[in-house]
């Protein structure tokens, strides 16, 4: 789930996206403040738009919004006042961890890509990194499907060049931290850091 609000841009609606894929043929359905919006081929609720929505949850800036429990409280609260049928499941976990590099292996239809295997906890994920820095045996920061990065980027399982590819391991640009660099390259970590937490600018 991610959650997008640019009171300047849109006006007072708040976005809530259900799932990270594309839908081409949707349909939609308002009750009160709420819009559905539907996959038209499935019937599956999958984006909301809440209107008026600084009425019911008081939002901090402009853009993804922080997916807290009671922020979610206070949609679930008001889609049940709505009398819509809709549950929302939310995983909590952070989206951005300390990822472990087991293998750099060159892609087999791109020069400039390598495919990756890299640990970050109870699972090991395939990455397409085309940086050119990373290498087997460091710590990263690894972007896990689902995260919405500083620039509005939601990750997504993506295929590249043919090879499957879940997450992103990140730069210090594209995490837009402070006194980044400007040269291309991942943001290796301390060795210190322990893989699978979450990470902590």
């Amino acid at each position: 789930m991610n959650i997008f609000y640019n009171k300047k841009g849109v006006g007072d609606v708040l976005l809530v996206q259900l799932t990270p894929n594309k839908f081409e043929d949707i349909t939609t359905e308002s009750k009160g403040d709420i819009t559905l919006v539907k996959d038209s081929n499935s019937a599956e609720v999958v984006a909301l738009n809440v209107f008026n929505a600084s009425k019911y949850l008081e939002i901090q800036g402009e853009g993804p919004v922080e997916i807290t429990i009671e922020v979610i409280s206070s949609l679930q609260k008001l889609i049940n006042q709505n009398e819509i049928e809709l549950k929302l499941e939310v995983d909590f976990s952070s989206k951005f961890v300390v990822g472990y590099v087991v293998s750099k292996d060159k892609h087999p239809n791109a020069d400039k890509l390598n495919v990756c295997q890299v640990e970050v906890g109870e699972e090991t994920l395939q990455i397409v990194c085309g940086a050119p820095n990373v290498e087997a045996g460091q710590k990263v920061v690894v972007a896990k499907v689902g995260a919405v990065m500083p620039s509005g980027l939601v990750i997504k399982d993506a295929e590249l060049r043919g090879i499957a590819s879940s997450g992103m391991i990140c730069s210090a640009k594209e995490l837009d931290l402070p006194d980044a660099p400007t040269e291309k390259g991942i943001l290796v970590l301390e060795d210190s850091v322990e893989i699978g937490s979450a990470f902590q600018a």
